[in-house]
C-alpha cells in the first residue's frame, strides 16, 4: 500500500471516513454535553430537549457503525434523522427568541421550553448550540455524500 506523501491531499476513501469520524465525534460530544447539563449541572431538558435528544443519541452509534468498515450508505440513515434534529433546534431557537406565539408552543408542562437556563458568552443558548451542531453535521455528511457518491 503506497503510503501518503506530507502535503498532498488524502485518499478519497481515508478523507470519507475522516468526514464520518468526525460526525462521530460532533455528535458524541453533543450527546455528553446534553447530559452534563442535565445530570452534572441539574438543568431539567424542556420538551423540545428531549426531541432533540432523540435525533441526537442515535446518530453516536449509526455513525460509529458506519465507520468500521466505512459504509457509505450511513449518510442514507443518519442525514434524515440530522435534519429533523435541526427542524426541533430551530424551532426551539425561534421559540426562545419570542417569534413564536405562546399559544403554538408544546411545553405546557414540566420545564418551560422559553426558560434561559444557560447562556454562554450572555448569547449562546442550549438551542443555539443544538443548531450550530445539528448544521455541523449536516454540512459533514454532505461534504461525504458529495465525495463518495459522483
Amino acid at each position: 500500500m503506497k503510503e501518503p506523501v506530507f502535503g498532498q491531499p488524502a485518499a478519497d476513501g481515508q478523507s470519507a471516513w475522516v468526514l464520518i469520524f468526525a460526525c462521530w465525534l460532533l455528535a458524541s460530544s453533543a450527546t455528553l454535553g446534553s447530559l452534563f447539563f442535565s445530570e452534572v449541572m441539574g438543568i431539567l431538558p424542556c420538551v423540545l430537549c428531549w426531541y432533540q435528544r432523540i435525533f441526537m443519541y442515535p446518530l453516536v452509534v449509526i455513525l460509529l457503525a458506519g465507520m468500521f468498515p466505512l459504509d457509505r450508505n450511513v449518510v442514507r440513515y443518519a442525514l434524515p434523522i440530522a435534519v429533523i434534529g435541526w427542524g426541533f433546534a430551530v424551532y426551539h431557537y425561534f421559540l426562545y427568541r419570542g417569534y413564536i406565539p405562546e399559544g403554538l408552543q408544546p411545553c405546557g408542562q414540566g420545564v418551560s421550553c422559553t426558560e434561559i437556563n444557560l447562556e454562554l458568552f450572555g448569547f449562546i443558548t442550549i438551542p443555539m448550540l443544538s443548531i450550530l451542531t445539528y448544521t455541523t453535521l449536516i454540512a459533514l455528511l454532505s461534504a461525504f455524500l458529495k465525495r463518495t457518491h459522483r
